[in-house]
């Protein structure tokens, strides 16, 4: 049996692999329209400013050595033109078929086309690694003074830090008038007030829209993404809510035996049990391993997501999971919420404060979500919200949580306790 897998990044191999362990007879196809497979491409940003030497850097396993240690056919260069499932074939831009009898998609996402609100002739993203080469080698050979970014989500931050970084005086642009996609103005107003701590510029909302007086020396556009969801749906494959590909718990899509994995597929929320479209690249690999197990023939489940997410950004991480305040209240939810600043370790360890917001439901206790800022510790913290929140837990167990505590490392009254005793009281 002839398993193909279309894309060659974090769902299609996390797919390939994951279905080579589990049968070593199958016959294992991934197709990848680039020339490198295996990239995390999530450290694009720190290949412009130069902490990695080459994108090769990011590549955590070759063509190569993919053939050659797991057994899997891996092509590069090869663009999928059309799924024909019902001859159960994709053709290739170059007119080559290749046969399947299982197939998972894997094409991720593409950028958001961006408008520009002013002119520049230097534009570039952070998407691929053939853009984040350019800017860098721009950066390296223009020396720009100005920039500009669109976009304040995960990628826009990170690509003020390491313009900053590389000493560019930077100007954030964003239309809507909330960083990170989350519609949360207490979060806004900090991340704002450290950024222009360091002299970055932010124009959020109608400020987004006007024209500057000064021109910029290069933009970096990074409006979002949009799942990649061409080849699928002109095979015929449903489309969810969200505008990702349809799965069941299985990961397979409308079409049998075709699945669907990564960012170009939606997931389930864990608090909503709706459909929700995250693109995060531990997500995908998530996706992928139970994509590929049940293409190999074992009956696994993608239970869903809770959102987890962090970003830094000129020295401050920002971690998200679940849902925010207005977003829990536009859910259906009666929901309050608490937000406190507290040390993050014992104060004569050079304590620095942390930042905790907590969401629950006021009827049952119910832990809905939470918000995490902080010098140290955000992505331990965050990710204490996000197993409570797998597990359904309410304020009041979670407050019962046995955190660790050490003066150089934790607080003996955690950040995340304090907010939660805080909630506690709302909901008495």
């Amino acid at each position: 049996m002839r398993l193909v897998v279309i894309g060659g990044m974090a769902a299609g191999l996390s797919a390939a692999s994951r279905a080579r362990r589990i049968d070593p007879k199958l016959d294992i196809v991934v197709l990848e329209k680039g020339d490198m497979v295996s990239v995390g491409l999530c450290g694009l940003p720190y290949y412009v400013e130069g902490r990695i030497g080459t994108p090769e850097g990011l590549v955590t396993y070759s063509a190569e050595r993919l053939t050659r240690e797991r057994n899997l056919q891996v092509r590069t260069g090869a663009r999928v033109a059309a799924i024909q499932h019902p001859s159960r074939q994709v053709l290739l831009a170059g007119g080559e078929r290749v046969g399947y009898d299982k197939l998972i998609i894997a094409t991720g996402a593409r950028p958001k086309p961006v408008a520009l609100p002013f002119d520049c002739p230097q534009v570039f993203s952070l998407y691929s690694v053939a853009e984040a080469r350019r800017l860098r080698e721009f950066l390296d050979s223009a020396r720009p003074r100005r920039a500009a970014v669109l976009g304040a989500g995960y990628i826009g931050l990170e690509a003020a830090d390491v313009l900053h970084a590389r000493g560019v005086r930077v100007s954030l642009w964003e239309r809507e008038e909330t960083v990170l996609g989350r519609r949360d103005y207490a979060l806004t107003a900090d991340v704002r007030d450290h950024l222009e701590a360091y002299g970055v510029e932010v124009r959020l909302g109608p400020q987004a829209r006007e024209v500057p007086s000064e021109p910029f020396d290069l933009v970096v556009a990074a409006a979002g993404m949009l799942p990649d969801v061409s080849l699928a749906a002109e095979a015929g494959a449903r489309l969810g809510p969200t505008g990702a590909i349809a799965t069941d718990e299985h990961m397979e899509t409308s079409l049998n035996g075709v699945y669907a994995a990564g960012d170009c597929a939606e997931s389930r929320c864990r608090i909503t049990g709706r459909p929700v479209w995250i693109p995060l690249g531990t997500t995908a690999n998530r996706m992928g391993r139970v994509a590929g197990a049940v293409a190999a023939g074992r009956r696994e489940r993608f239970l869903g997501i809770v959102g987890t997410s962090i970003v830094r950004v000129l020295g401050l991480s920002i971690g998200l999971v679940g849902l925010g305040l207005e977003e829990a209240q536009s859910e259906g939810f009666e929901a309050v919420s608490v937000r406190i600043q507290a040390p993050d370790r014992a104060k004569y360890f050079d304590a620095k404060p942390a930042t905790v917001e907590l969401v629950a439901e006021r009827r049952t206790g119910r832990l809905l979500g939470g918000t995490v800022l902080g010098a140290e510790g955000t992505a331990g913290r965050v990710n204490v919200i996000a197993a409570a929140l797998t597990a359904g837990m309410t304020v009041e167990e979670f407050e019962q949580l046995d955190l660790a505590y050490t003066p150089p490392l934790a607080p003996v009254a955690d950040p995340l306790l304090v907010a939660a005793r805080r909630l506690l009281r709302l909901l008495d």
